[in-house]
């Protein structure tokens, strides 16, 4: 079993959702998000979603984009992600999505990328643009590593689809809450439930929610119908308001923990 695989068995035990945070490596740093995801960890996060920054993302709405682009200006890259991801394998078991667009990927070196990725700590590979039909080429490296791939699950995805995309992930299922791009609107609970409800039918895997989610209000109204949700554009749009506080990181853990809270489970942990 993955860092992944054990995570969201461990919660379904203890009767708990994950909660997943998305955030842009390297915005405002990498010395920065290095130094805060083990504050979010103490915070109640149960999985991260480290993105790499892409200069034309086609599913990130304006807030992502722009600590991308900001992220890009301070010089990141995909071996400089990869080397936070080692790091912070010295003090946090945490389990690690990478999470980016193909293209990086690609210039890198699918290969490279698998076997880097697996050496540097990372659990699983969420790539935006790489549909089930051409996932193969980076698959064929991914799969022997045993990184988990994960696949995303839209509205719009027709059940057919569905239960093929579902037949060949790993870890778990990212069911894109809203018709749009991220941190543009919030989800119908009526629409998702029944989108997650047809998932149910056709796979065993975990399936999370994410796209729309911003406040513990909106978590709340949708925890019972997924095994965990995704929070991203949030909490990058309060790295870059607070990062350069004083109280920044404490306001941001703050946000955290009442994000868990509203998924009905969860201990507070106080930051480090």
């Amino acid at each position: 079993m993955t860092r992944i695989s054990r995570r969201f068995r461990d919660l379904r035990d203890r009767g708990e959702k994950a909660l997943i945070l998305y955030l842009t490596a390297g915005d405002p740093s990498l010395e920065k998000t290095l130094e805060l995801i083990p504050a979010l960890e103490a915070a109640g996060v149960d999985l991260m979603e480290i993105g790499v920054p892409f200069s034309d993302p086609t599913a990130d709405g304006p807030i992502i984009q722009a600590a991308s682009r900001r992220a890009l200006e301070n010089g990141t890259n995909l071996v400089g992600v990869l080397d936070l991801i080692a790091q912070l394998r010295r003090r946090s078991e945490i389990p690690v999505v990478l999470f980016s667009y193909y293209n990086p990927i690609w210039v890198f070196g699918p290969e490279r990328l698998a076997r880097s990725a697996k050496t540097a700590g990372v659990d699983g590979v969420l790539v935006v643009d790489l549909p089930l039909e051409e996932a193969e080429e980076l698959r064929k490296y991914t799969d022997p590593s045993g990184l988990d791939f994960i696949y995303l699950l839209a509205p719009t995805t027709g059940p057919e689809r569905a239960r093929e995309i579902a037949a060949r992930a790993r870890g778990f299922l990212y069911y894109i809450s809203i018709v749009g791009l991220t941190g543009t609107a919030g989800p119908e609970v009526a629409l998702v439930q029944s989108g997650v409800a047809g998932i149910r039918q056709v796979t065993d895997l975990p399936v999370v929610l994410g796209f729309g989610l911003s406040e513990p209000e909106q978590v709340r109204r949708v925890a019972p119908l997924a095994d965990g949700v995704v929070v991203g554009s949030a909490l990058v749009r309060m790295i870059h308001d607070l990062g350069g506080r004083k109280d920044g990181v404490k306001r941001i853990s703050d946000f955290v923990y009442r994000l868990k809270a509203a998924l009905g489970s969860g201990q507070r942990v106080e930051a480090l």
